[in-house]
């Protein structure tokens, strides 16, 4: 497998393997209205340049990245559990930043901001080294079947682009309930230079990380929570 960060940088766009699936889900009006009335507010659009954290939230707090929002629920908890931290959202599934940009609204949340792009090239373009504080990955698609591990996010060399963003001091936090995802991220991580793992193995449970019906459900098919956290 390759471990050099710059190999990704050099695969042309249309070989990149993605990992994830673009679905069409179906919106509700009330996530249709909150995407229209809220993006031009709240998103950011693909631009390949470095962000301006100040310019983007109005202060200097530290930014943290989640890559892969969901439908954003867990997200809108956190910001608004911690206000003086800068939130930016990545995700690629339009329901689910509509129900973010109604969280967002509902809870007059001023900390997020949300990109609709690929979250490799939003990281390899828009987000300058050493700037971010951490990167939350909660439960990402587990891609099961052999032949699609290829497509799983946690794996090398991305995991390196992601340590080279992470400033000193900061962290990765991943959630999976899948057990061979587990196993297959801590393997990953831990060969990634520039992070060490927080604890021996698996991470104990975050306080601070809210549970979600999505999380629920996998807790009702007797999935275990497999926990990881890294520094730099």
């Amino acid at each position: 497998m390759i471990e050099d960060t710059d190999s990704l940088l050099q695969v042309p766009q249309n070989r990149r393997i993605k990992s994830y699936v673009l679905r069409a889900g179906r919106m509700s009006d009330a996530q249709r209205r909150s995407y229209t009335a809220g993006f031009s507010q709240y998103g950011v659009p693909f631009v390949p340049r470095p962000l301006d954290y100040q310019g983007l939230f109005g202060n200097n707090n530290p930014v943290i990245i989640e890559i892969g929002f969901g439908m954003g629920i867990a997200t809108a908890m956190i910001a608004q559990d911690h206000p003086a931290l800068n939130y930016l959202g990545i995700e690629v599934h339009r329901p689910g930043i509509g129900r973010l940009l109604w969280e967002i609204e509902k809870r007059g949340l001023g900390n997020i901001r949300i990109i609709e792009h690929d979250a490799v090239e939003v990281l390899e373009g828009m987000i300058p080294d050493r700037s971010v504080q951490g990167f939350h990955i909660f439960f990402p698609d587990p891609w099961p079947k052999k032949r699609h591990h290829k497509r799983r996010l946690i794996t090398r060399p991305f995991t390196g682009l992601l340590a080279a963003k992470l400033r000193s001091g900061g962290y990765l936090y991943m959630v999976t309930d899948w057990a061979d995802y587990g196993a297959w991220a801590l393997a990953e991580l831990t060969a990634t230079k520039g992070l060490v793992n927080a604890w021996d193995g698996f991470a104990p449970p975050q306080t601070w990380r809210p549970s979600t019906k999505f999380e629920q459900k996998g807790l009702d098919k007797h999935h275990e929570v497999y926990e990881l956290y890294f520094e730099v």
